[in-house]
């Protein structure tokens, strides 16, 4: 068919360029020929951009500026404003349900350490006199200077020491074998076994120790005699002494350390242990290299509680040992309350706070040390 000027002059309906998705909504309709009538091409749909998106240029193709939300270049206009402000009301609320707790902490916390602190720089015949006599850091000097108090300091550090590492990796053994598959339907009974001394009265549970440790009736050498085995020495001995009052606290305070233990096993993640297990690593690899990691947190909380505890063991002796014999569980805490009982009161208070120091900067250390991440 000849080209006619009118065929020459009409734009071709074909378009060697795509049109871009920003610009198709605005094209103006084309018409299609078929036969002699041309028929009006529908509109193309654009694709539903989701909300917050970036535009394309219809030129270039560059992602435009968002649809909404605030822009962080534009002046005046910050992430912050979207915001919502704190009401005055939740603010009065909260220092109502705070304001209590911090006075009780301020008034039985640490207005008892500033007295003690002040009563030591001071020498009377009663605690609370209405005109103290101030003598400096004579009560200090004096107490260091004491060689019973040096020899109660020994013993207050090596007990504590190993009661530290008994009740620790006692406490971490028996929870590893409550969260084993060793236990069956009877964990729940251990469990409570456990944690049954930990609300049982000091002085309950202490008393009925002493009875155990008696050497005319006692239940542990009378068992000893049956087997056939030795005599325990128990209290009665400046040797076993301080083992004595150890396996008491140990009896006393392990089943707090299990129940955190138990509660950072919890949250162990098990899927490690089972793909040692398919590497071949032992059930001993596999608690060693991969579950003790993991228990870091409950360790360094049971490390540094201990530490605090058994710095200021009072209770134990006072009930079982009475400091003896032969000054072998004369800690420093009932080495205090005995110059306290005399009416020492300055000297008394100046080895109070001495031991604070101590338990404070020793707790400290143990905390550094054990929260170190490793290397």
């Amino acid at each position: 068919m000849p080209m006619t000027s009118r065929n020459r002059c009409m734009p071709s309906t074909r378009s060697s360029r795509r049109p871009t998705i920003a610009s198709c909504s605005t094209r103006s309709p084309t018409r299609r020929r078929t036969g002699t009538r041309s028929f009006p091409r529908p509109p193309r749909k654009c694709a539903r951009r989701p909300r917050n998106s970036p535009r394309a240029d219809a030129t270039h193709g560059q992602p435009g500026p968002a649809l909404s939300g605030p822009d962080p270049n534009r002046p005046g206009s910050t992430m912050s404003s979207m915001t919502p402000p704190v009401s005055a009301n939740r603010v009065w609320v909260f220092y109502a349900f705070a304001l209590p707790f911090a006075a009780l902490t301020i008034i039985f916390g640490l207005w008892p350490i500033v007295l003690s602190f002040s009563v030591s720089l001071t020498k009377s015949a009663t605690a609370l006199r209405a005109e103290p006599i101030y003598v400096g850091l004579e009560n200090y000097l004096s107490v260091l200077s004491d060689p019973i108090f040096r020899a109660s300091l020994i013993s207050t550090l090596i007990y504590t020491l190993a009661s530290v590492v008994a009740n620790v990796l006692f406490a971490l053994g028996y929870a590893m074998l409550l969260h084993s598959t060793l236990i069956g339907p009877g964990r729940t009974i251990f469990k409570v076994a456990m944690f049954l001394p930990v609300v049982t009265p000091d002085l309950a549970g202490y008393a009925v120790w002493r009875w155990l440790y008696d050497q005319s009736f006692g239940a542990v050498n009378a068992f000893l005699d049956l087997v056939g085995l030795p005599a325990f020495g128990g209290i009665a001995s400046p040797d076993t002494a301080m083992i004595a009052i150890l396996i008491a606290e140990l009896w006393h305070h392990t089943g707090f350390f299990v129940l955190i233990f138990l509660a950072n096993l919890a949250i162990c993640d098990r899927s490690l242990e089972e793909a040692a297990e398919i590497d071949g690593a032992n059930r001993w690899q596999r608690k060693l290299y991969v579950v003790l990691p993991q228990m870091r947190p409950s360790l360094v909380i049971n490390t540094v509680y201990a530490v605090i505890q058994f710095l200021k063991t009072f209770t134990v002796v006072v009930i079982i040992t009475k400091g003896g014999p032969n000054g072998a569980t004369n800690f420093v805490s009932y080495y205090a309350y005995r110059l306290f009982d005399q009416g020492r009161y300055g000297e008394a208070m100046a080895m109070a706070s001495i031991l604070f120091v101590i338990v404070a900067a020793v707790a400290l250390v143990a905390y550094r040390i054990g929260d170190r991440r490793p290397s």
